[in-house]
């Protein structure tokens, strides 16, 4: 049974017209409506499966949830060299936020120093999406012990005006200052980012349950 024959069968119709809504820049032709659980589950029957190889070489696929599948294939990959040539394969097909967010590589996490200089070129790209996930990697894998101030710099970096870019440059801030904020409330109180960044990373911050009540009120005051 192939990837897309997986799919058909688990496919919910009314979740489709939710998901389509979600993602309005990609055809509503190309959404199958299939729950997240569901992919999941799809996606840990292909990495068993002889077909693996043939579907991740098999680009570009023709649904939504089918690369969503495909993220949580290589998601799954241990060894760091292959997942990584396989994430810069699939990256350039990318072509939605959800397919860009949904998954992490486990192998990242114990690579941080090899996995770093790829971080660095997608935020660099001029693909929306391939630098939306380096600057996700960067929140989800530096922002703890691995931590350096000049990580602030790399997240803002790339300037370009798609919506999706710099949503995701203010979902950083707003978790660098729940997790790093002695670093990154400086960038909110000498104006370092884009208007519409800076006011967005705010917003982002004071909705969230990791920022102290103190903070909350403090970055208020630079709306």
């Amino acid at each position: 049974m192939s990837v897309t024959e997986r799919l058909l069968k688990v496919r919910d119709v009314e979740y489709k017209d939710f998901q389509a809504k979600l993602v309005p820049n990609i055809s509503p032709d190309t959404i199958i409506g299939v729950r997240t659980p569901a992919m999941r589950a799809v996606a840990k029957e292909v990495f068993k499966s002889p077909e693996r190889d043939e579907f991740l070489n098999d680009l570009p696929h023709r649904y939504y949830e089918e690369n969503l599948v495909h993220f949580f294939v290589l998601a799954e990959i241990k060894d760091f060299d292959e997942c990584i040539g396989a994430v810069e394969k699939f990256l350039p097909y990318v072509d939605c936020w959800p397919v860009s967010d949904q998954a992490t590589p486990k192998s990242f996490k114990k690579n941080h120093q090899k996995l770093l200089p790829y971080i660095k070129k997608w935020i660099a790209s001029d693909h929306v999406y391939t630098a939306r996930f380096g600057i996700r990697m960067l929140m989800n894998e530096y922002l703890g012990d691995d931590f350096k101030e000049e990580y602030l710099e790399l997240a803002s970096s790339n300037k370009g005006d798609d919506y999706y870019l710099k949503m995701m440059v203010a979902w950083y801030f707003a978790t660098a200052l729940a997790k790093q904020y002695d670093a990154a409330v400086k960038y909110i109180e000498d104006r370092k980012l884009d208007e519409w960044v800076h006011k967005k990373s705010i917003q982002k911050a004071v909705e969230s349950y990791r920022v102290s009540d103190e903070h909350k009120e403090y970055l208020k005051s630079f709306r």
